[in-house]
């Protein structure tokens, strides 16, 4: 057993063979529907969610876990002698990453380490795979730490969504916005830059033409792409996961090309249909 323990949130979406094998810990964010609240990845998912918001014509809110949550997920691998680096949802986007600086306060300095992802779903799940080997390495939580630190400058996220209406629903875009777009098809290409979603392109038409101008963007930093493992992650688009496989291990040749489905919380932000790819570089990407 590593003396340091990874943990991570829900959002991250990291498959379960993968928690398993590399001891990575999940605590889940929560999904609220009216009175209802459920645990991200164990009380709902993702379908349930999609058609509970076909139903209602809402989206459902999402929080972060508490404080005492955190706490009682911590204190386990504390009490087995253990150190903790718990790496969390973009703090841009969450209030996750205070949360859980809340409840490391409450154990023996050190003990706890907590460091802001700058990102969400297969980013986070790209990063804490590589703590966790470290880890397994037998690095100390300051050492994975300032991997961590350096290495989320070099972590590039992308998506594709193919729908405005959950970004308008969650008042992330206007009416107005969302009318124009779905008139013309405009499909934005998304991209985490300073740990908040920017557009980086605008793709009218197709799903498929965004999707070709996404991979267009990865196939830019071929020379510099750290080729261990890149992630796609997708919400019920099995097809366009497929085609950016395909082209991916044609055009690259890396060693590991996972596909992920992202959860409740990621899906209730961006939608059914959505795509997305995750990898590193070997030196710090630009974040325009």
């Amino acid at each position: 057993m590593p003396n340091v323990k990874i943990v991570t949130d829900s959002t991250s979406d990291i498959p379960q063979g993968w928690k398993e094998s590399y001891d990575i810990g999940v605590v889940p964010l929560y999904v609220v529907f009216e009175d209802a609240t459920y645990r991200d990845g164990v009380d709902i998912t993702p379908d349930e969610v999609y058609r509970k918001v076909a139903a209602a014509g809402a989206l459902p809110k999402t929080a972060a876990p508490s404080p005492a949550d955190f706490m009682n997920a911590f204190a386990p691998a504390i009490e087995e002698g253990r150190d903790i680096v718990y790496l969390s949802l973009s703090s841009a986007l969450s209030s996750t990453y205070q949360n859980a600086c809340l409840a490391a306060e409450e154990f023996p300095p050190g003990r706890v380490k907590v460091v802001d992802s700058g990102t969400l779903c297969g980013g986070i799940a790209l990063l804490a795979v590589k703590a966790a080997k470290e880890a397994l390495r037998g690095r100390s939580s300051g050492e994975i730490v300032s991997m961590l630190e350096q290495g989320r400058g070099r972590l590039r996220t992308e998506f594709v969504i193919d729908t405005l209406d959950y970004l308008h629903m969650g008042g992330r875009c206007s009416g107005m916005q969302n009318f124009i777009g779905s008139l013309l098809k405009i499909r934005p290409v998304l991209r985490l830059a300073n740990g908040s979603i920017i557009p980086v392109s605008k793709v009218r038409g197709k799903k498929e033409k965004a999707v070709e101008q996404m991979l267009s963007h990865a196939l830019s930093d071929i020379d510099r792409m750290d080729k261990e493992l890149l992630i796609v992650a997708h919400t019920q688009a099995e097809k366009d996961a497929k085609f950016l496989v395909d082209a991916l291990k044609e055009a690259i040749g890396a060693e590991e090309i996972a596909v992920i489905e992202a959860g409740c919380v990621i899906g209730s932000h961006c939608g059914p249909n959505t795509v997305g790819m995750m990898y590193l570089t070997s030196d710090s990407l630009d974040t325009k």
